[in-house]
């Protein structure tokens, strides 16, 4: 779910760290780019946390948020009302039992320096497919099956995929050298069969959060957040704490992605009549929008599987899952963001890159630092 969106990740360090202090970030996850540049790979989700950050950074699957701030020296207030307000607005979760990882990724979300592609984030994608020449075929894809590549001598060869997917004209199907699934299996987003693998491809049970993203262009009811007098109600978005009565988890104001010249700041200005957008984990009913908007004359609704439903202790799912078969969703167990997406599309293509050539050298290398700073 790519957000109005986030700076590169750059995930706190909670060791050691009151809430008194400063906290000065530790960007773990900005090391991927240079390693990624220099083209090295990683052939496991855990591989590539830990070249990161050490095995400090793949326990962070495996202990809360709460817990993690709580041995940091964070008091409980301070978790109630900041991290859980962050939790709650990027990934819909509360309660605390997300991961520590996916918590520090929420943290980062909150910052300054928020940005969104003219013409809608979209963009990216479509950009992306025109740049890299690729050619997409609209369809859904219903099963894979591994084959045998025949030879002239008649004897067998390596081995092809036969990918199976449903158009507008109805089923068809084409072979291929290679494949990358970049949807998350298991559950109804990517419903795919693997036909006649041996050993089975394991199943992905790991469940996805649903999330609720109400537009509403009207005039909210300052009244319902504790404003009587409209006039001094000057808050260009909510939050919410871990409360079950509450029936929304954020709310904030959209602004236009191209601000002119004489516009104040967002955290400055706001105006009776705006476009609104909601987050909530079910559609929101009459009766709460009434309570929410005095009057409103648009509500649009997008309701999505947005993110995983975290639940230490975590555990990624493979990126090989045959031997040319690859999946790169697996990283969003870790934290779920289009940054990271991105992170573990280069490096499923790398590492397909060099498993096809035979460059095992550039595969799951310990010591990377190390070894580029003798490089250089």
């Amino acid at each position: 779910f790519w957000r109005r969106d986030r700076p590169p990740l750059a995930t706190p360090s909670f060791q050691g760290v009151g809430e008194s202090q400063k906290v000065s970030p530790q960007p773990p996850f900005l090391q991927i780019y240079r390693y990624q540049t220099h083209d090295y790979a990683f052939s496991s989700n855990e591989g590539l946390l830990r070249a990161l950050g050490g095995e400090d950074l793949v326990l962070m699957l495996n202990r809360s948020i709460e817990e993690a701030l709580q041995r940091a020296g964070f008091s409980q207030k301070f978790i109630d009302e900041v991290v859980c307000p962050a939790m709650r607005v990027n990934y819909g979760q509360g309660g605390f039992r997300p991961p520590a990882l996916p918590g520090a990724v929420s943290l980062a979300g909150v910052e300054s320096g928020l940005w969104s592609v003219k013409g809608g984030n979209k963009l990216v994608c479509t950009g992306l497919l025109y740049a890299a020449k690729a050619q997409v075929i609209p369809g859904t894809v219903v099963s894979i099956e591994p084959k045998i590549r025949p030879r002239r001598s008649g004897e067998l060869g390596g081995g092809l995929y036969h990918v199976t997917y449903r158009t507008a004209q109805g089923l068809t199907g084409d072979t291929y050298d290679l494949v990358v699934i970049a949807a998350p299996l298991g559950g109804p987003l990517a419903n795919i069969s693997f036909l006649n693998f041996h050993p089975p491809i394991p199943s992905f049970p790991n469940p996805y959060h649903q999330t609720v993203a109400t537009f509403v262009h009207g005039r909210l009811n300052s009244s319902f957040f504790g404003y009587r007098e409209p006039s001094s109600f000057r808050l260009g978005v909510i939050f919410t704490t871990d409360n079950p009565n509450l029936f929304i988890n954020s709310l904030a104001m959209v602004s236009p992605v191209e601000k002119k010249d004489d516009d104040e700041d967002d955290d400055e200005k706001t105006t009776p009549l705006a476009v609104w957008k909601v987050f909530s984990r079910e559609e929101l009913t009459k009766e709460e929008l009434d309570l929410l908007f005095v009057s409103y004359d648009s509500v649009k609704f997008k309701k999505w599987l947005a993110y995983p439903r975290y639940d230490p202790p975590e555990r990624c799912p493979p990126v090989l899952l045959h031997h040319q078969l690859y999946y790169l969703n697996g990283l969003e167990r870790a934290a779920s963001a289009a940054e990271l997406s991105a992170v573990a599309a280069k490096n499923v293509a790398l590492l397909a890159f060099h498993r096809w050539h035979g460059n095992h050298g550039a595969i799951d290398q310990q010591d990377l630092e190390e070894k580029l700073k003798t490089e250089l």
